[in-house]
């Protein structure tokens, strides 16, 4: 596949339809949101159906030969799809609990993977009006108030190193990840908005040391490996996509990709 900003910008417009379906939703008052549950606890909201059928459905007018994996799809089981070359890998509301607790720290990431990598990748969060993409060999950028700018991770890094960590999963092991650290300021932030903040050089390192799934973090990583910048796991391998049965990652940091690297507990 040839991969042109013309295609690029495509997907964008797509993230962002995604987007002002969400905030259709989000305009309402909370409590009218119409929070459900899945299988596995999570919550799900009206506008995660909404942004999850707009994206599944400029996709397909895109790229019709290739498949869609989205947070809110049906299951699909390895057998079919550890045979897809390239695929969508989609998460139409990232940050669920950030919407409804309304701290605008959500978003929607569209990344396409190609042979297990991330090739491209779309992050939007529409509260805040602000749009990261990249593609493989284009680099990395930012759009606000219609302005595009290039972004790369920071180094060389000084201290107080800036660590950026979610708001709400962390616990001990992240205290001993801390730990290793010299001289650094913690800062929480919701979605994949954590890895693009270490993308735009405004954080040094983030830290993820429990579960997340590949939908999470694939549009990021396309980000990050386009700014200078990598995701290495405990083994200190970089993540990888449709490659497993599980979509689960295990745990794993964001920096520059010269940055000092740390254990993982």
């Amino acid at each position: 596949m040839l991969l042109t900003t013309t295609f690029l910008n495509a997907v964008i417009d797509i993230a962002h339809q995604a987007g002002e379906k969400i905030m259709s939703v989000y305009s309402q008052q909370a409590t009218d949101i119409n929070i459900m549950q899945k299988e596995d606890g999570s919550p799900l909201t009206k506008a995660d159906l909404l942004a999850h059928q707009t994206i599944i459905d400029g996709l397909k007018l895109l790229t019709p030969d290739i498949p869609v994996l989205s947070e809110e799809s049906s299951e699909i089981e390895y057998a079919q799809r550890h045979q897809w070359p390239q695929l969508w890998m989609v998460d139409p509301l990232d940050g669920t609990k950030e919407f409804i607790h309304r701290t605008d720290e959500f978003t929607v990431n569209i990344a396409l993977i190609i042979n297990y990598r991330p090739m491209l990748g779309v992050v939007f969060a529409p509260a805040l009006g602000v749009t990261y993409f990249a593609m493989d060999g284009h680099g990395a950028y930012k759009k606000f108030a219609d302005k595009s700018q290039r972004i790369s991770a920071r180094f060389p890094i000084t201290l107080p190193y800036q660590v950026v960590a979610s708001r709400r999963h962390g616990g001990e092991a992240l205290e001993k990840f801390l730990q290793q650290l010299p001289d650094h300021v913690l800062v929480n932030a919701g979605s994949a908005l954590k890895i693009c903040l270490v993308a735009e050089g405004v954080a040094d390192f983030y830290p993820r040391l429990g579960p997340t799934s590949e939908w999470d973090t694939a549009a990021g990583h396309a980000i990050i490996n386009n700014a200078n910048g990598l995701i290495y796991d405990s083994q200190m391998h970089p993540l990888c996509y449709n490659a497993r049965k599980s979509l689960l990652n295990g745990s794993f940091v964001v920096s520059h990709k010269d940055a000092p690297q740390f254990v993982l507990f």
